[in-house]
């Protein structure tokens, strides 16, 4: 791969092997390492490090909260990404360098031609006083491994889902969690002696799309769970059970299910990449101020809602523009901004918004209202990444 890698031309003038370092394996780590050992086999010249040894799609940690499915099975081991030109490390980031794109790890110091950051958003615990010590997130594959323990033992009161935070991952999650929350206590045959409220910073469930909210809200209402929004869940206060919301209200709670605040990894917030928490990059391109430097998905600003749908999609634009250089190839058109995302309405139902940030003069979503053809649609979304990506 020769390295024709940006649109700063100080990097045309040598033609050497490209190494390509790409920092987390996400939907955009893997779907960039994927494209480019799919075009270029062998020559690829991927490095891919993530901390963890496993993948879990954002969705599947509903499955294991209201246990429908076990962790075991959502985890999709890193040993499985066998491809030509890619190299995956298990190793923990412990600085990057961006202007001499080096990355150093617990294990060694990697240097790159292209450097490809994309280590989505961390969850900041300490940011709502009294979460780590009161409430449940379910965000974190492990705060849903750990939730789904104590839903068992939630049987009356009042449970609130409360997002501490925004941005934060995949949009209508907090909503789905809630119409799960009752089935999961319906089947149980203890709806009755519970309530449930949902509270979000939004004047609405999914901004970008009227229709798709005014369905939520249809559905909130029909189960009886309180919407609470343009609200943000400040603290809890666990020797009196109350969440203070950013108004001062307080809501006594029972059971909490948060969504924490996100915000980019301390090893990003200290490379000296960020502007307000997060990466800025080209939004065409997905370039930062570094050449040779890109970022995509959660840890980018960019202009597009933090889920993987999104990641892919920059990811790809990065992945083509550095397969059209080595070839002497045109460059591929500017990243789009589109995406669809699956909504679970309950009781098996599966709606989709699909989005487009860029094209207009504001944000639109298109709803589709829930079909049995988008359960399996939903269903081909995940096995279809799963094949493309680890084989299986």
């Amino acid at each position: 791969m020769v390295a024709r890698l940006s649109a700063n031309p100080a990097l045309y003038d040598r033609e050497v092997d490209t190494r390509v370092l790409v920092l987390g394996a996400g939907f955009g780590g893997l779907e960039l390492a994927t494209t480019l050992s799919d075009a270029l086999g062998a020559d690829a010249g991927v490095t891919l490090i993530d901390k963890g040894d496993a993948f879990v799609f954002g969705y599947s940690k509903l499955d294991v909260l209201f246990g429908r499915t076990t962790l075991d099975t959502a985890r999709i081991p890193y040993r499985d990404v066998v491809k030509p030109g890619v190299r995956f490390l298990q190793e923990t980031i412990t600085a990057i360098d961006p202007e001499a794109r080096r990355v150093t790890t617990d294990a060694s110091t990697h240097e790159a031609d292209v450097l490809v950051v994309a280590l989505g958003a961390d969850y900041d615990i300490a940011a709502t006083p009294g979460l780590a010590e009161a409430g449940n997130e379910f965000y974190s594959v492990a705060g849903a491994a750990a939730l789904a323990g104590v839903l068992t033992g939630f049987s009356k009161g009042h449970a609130i889902v409360g997002v501490c935070g925004a941005p934060f991952k995949c949009p209508p999650a907090p909503s789905e969690a809630a119409l799960l929350l009752h089935d999961y206590l319906t089947e149980r045959g203890v709806r009755d002696a519970c309530r449930i409220s949902f509270v979000i910073p939004f004047g609405m469930p999914v901004p970008p799309s009227p229709d798709t909210s005014a369905a939520l809200l249809e559905a909130f209402a029909e189960r009886d769970i309180t919407f609470v929004p343009d609200r943000r869940v400040a603290a809890l206060e666990p020797s009196r059970r109350v969440a203070v919301l950013d108004d001062g209200t307080e809501l006594p709670y029972d059971l909490f299910l948060g969504v924490p605040k996100h915000r980019a990894p301390d090893v990003v917030l200290a490379s000296g990449m960020t502007e307000d928490g997060y990466v800025p990059v080209d939004p065409r391109t997905l370039e930062t101020r570094f050449p040779g430097v890109f970022a995509v998905g959660d840890v980018a600003t960019v202009g597009v809602p933090k889920a993987g749908v999104f990641a892919e999609g920059a990811a790809r634009v990065v992945a083509e523009s550095l397969i059209a250089h080595a070839r002497g190839g045109e460059p591929p058109a500017a990243y789009g901004g589109r995406g669809a995302c699956y909504v679970e309405f309950g009781s098996g139902r599966v709606g989709r918004v699909d989005v487009d940030f860029f094209t207009g003069p504001k944000p639109t979503g298109i709803f589709r209202e829930p079909t049995p053809a988008l359960v399996e649609e939903k269903h081909g979304f995940g096995s279809s990444r799963r094949a493309r990506w680890f084989g299986h």
